[in-house]
């Protein structure tokens, strides 16, 4: 009180200094662990709290994991199976035409340059994740020559567009490259593009009916946009921190 009058506070020497015998850890940050099997005066003694027989004392079996039924055989087991998941499956956004050229007429897509996926996804005339199929929905309403580069195309889209005097190449992007295509402000150097490596793919990119980047005739004509043929240090800056 004295000290609170006049305004000064004072701090109380302590009577004996920390020393490193005296240093605790909080109390309930170490767990004592408990002993089994050490006499039934401990109360965990012989059965050691499991109890007697049954599959909840047995060693390694105390927990089944999920669909088992006592022993009995499994309702997944029961019933047959057929077809497969194929792991290989690229889940591709249907695009058609007349959608292409509603996009150009509202000013959102130029067709003066190469529509690569990455005009695409920015115009937002898809939503997609691994790629784009170009489809030939009412080719007629088409009026613009564009020079496209998807991930797959129909055979009425690729007629259409090649008609008016435009072009489609079918380039082919692993998740590394569309990541980099979509995104390139998240990377400080732009990854090489990989080719296709399943024989399947490879197959498909280098049929010249399929338009692909690969196929002879197209391969040395036209070196498509979207494709990264070595590493590329990248000079677009991150868009600034809303």
């Amino acid at each position: 009180t004295a000290a609170a009058a006049t305004g000064v506070f004072h701090v109380a020497r302590p009577a004996r200094m920390v020393e490193l015998n005296d240093l605790r850890d909080n109390k309930g940050a170490r767990k004592v662990k408990k002993r089994l099997g050490r006499g039934h005066g401990s109360g965990h003694g012989k059965t050691c709290g499991r109890g007697q027989k049954g599959q909840k004392s047995r060693s390694g079996n105390s927990k089944p994991g999920p669909g088992f039924e006592g022993g009995q055989t499994p309702l997944s087991q029961v019933f047959p199976k057929r077809g497969f998941k194929n792991p290989f499956k690229r889940d591709l956004q249907p695009l058609n035409l007349d959608r292409i050229q509603h996009w150009i007429n509202t000013g959102r897509l130029d067709a003066s340059k190469p529509i690569t996926l990455r005009e695409i996804y920015q115009a937002n005339v898809v939503r997609f994740k691994e790629g784009v199929i170009l489809l030939g929905r009412d080719a007629h309403v088409l009026t613009t020559p564009i020079t496209i580069e998807v991930t797959r195309a129909s055979k009425q889209a690729i007629q259409r567009i090649e008609e008016l005097g435009g072009k489609v190449v079918c380039v082919y992007h692993n998740r590394l490259a569309l990541r980099a295509l979509l995104h390139p402000e998240k990377f400080a150097v732009l990854p090489k593009s990989a080719h296709p490596t399943a024989a399947k793919l490879r197959r498909f990119y280098e049929d010249p009916e399929k338009r692909g980047f690969l196929a002879p005739g197209i391969k040395d004509a036209y070196k498509p946009v979207s494709f990264n043929f070595e590493r590329v240090p990248n000079n677009i800056s991150k868009p600034p921190a809303v």
